[in-house]
């Protein structure tokens, strides 16, 4: 966990994390997932995928894949032995394929074979939880009705003292206290850039890095994996 020190007030939370946003905003001005898509349905399955997972893991599975399957009809029918071993390279594959078959068949039995446009209804789909509800809501949709938190941002905002829990659902609730919505957007693919292109996981110096010269104490904080 995070090196022990003084917990920051709520103002102090607020202030921090609008300056980190107001970074993430002009640096990555046009927030956009890297999985690779072209169907709506091939994103939802790129970010169950994504799981534990990196985009670059994803994206070389789905490179191959995405010839095969291109719509809701084509998962929902895949043959469930035939897809896991397709996908046998990602992490938790044989419940992560079990879970993107189900789903293309609830979106092609119940929502008409359209991707659902709202978290309550994205949230049933198996395999969805708020995470990923919300990366597909503004990955298709231009939707930002939430912060999603992955592994990146629940790195970040523990870093950078801006929540005190570590389950992924509390840190996007305490992230999206303290931002204006307006900037919600910004958020995920921000520190996810960020944490790929310029500070990475394991501890290293980052004094000269942008978000840590915002707020130096981050240099010392280096939260272990969930």
């Amino acid at each position: 966990m995070p090196k022990a020190h003084a917990v920051s007030t709520p103002e102090e939370r607020k202030v921090r994390a609008r300056k980190i946003v107001s970074y993430l905003k002009k640096a990555y001005p046009v927030p956009e997932t890297e999985l690779v898509f072209t169907t709506p349905i091939q994103l939802v399955v790129a970010v169950m995928l994504s799981a534990q997972s990196t985009d670059k893991r994803v994206n070389l599975v789905t490179s191959t894949l995405y010839k095969r399957y291109k719509t809701v009809n084509d998962f929902a029918n895949a043959d469930l032995t035939v897809f896991t071993e397709e996908i046998s390279s990602i992490t938790f594959y044989k419940n992560k394929a079990k879970h993107i078959k189900a789903a293309a068949m609830m979106i092609r039995d119940e929502f008409k074979g359209t991707v659902p446009k709202t978290e309550a209804e994205l949230v049933r789909l198996p395999g969805v939880a708020y995470k990923t509800a919300h990366v597909i809501l503004g990955e298709l949709h231009d939707i930002w009705e939430g912060i999603p938190t992955d592994t990146h941002v629940r790195r970040f905002a523990l870093r950078f003292d801006l929540t005190s829990n570590t389950e992924l659902t509390k840190i996007s609730k305490d992230l999206e206290a303290l931002i204006p919505k307006k900037d919600w957007k910004y958020v995920n693919n921000g520190f996810v850039l960020y944490g790929r292109y310029v500070c990475n996981a394991l501890p290293h110096p980052c004094e000269d890095h942008p978000l840590t010269k915002i707020w130096p104490p981050a240099a010392e904080r280096w939260p272990k994996a969930k």
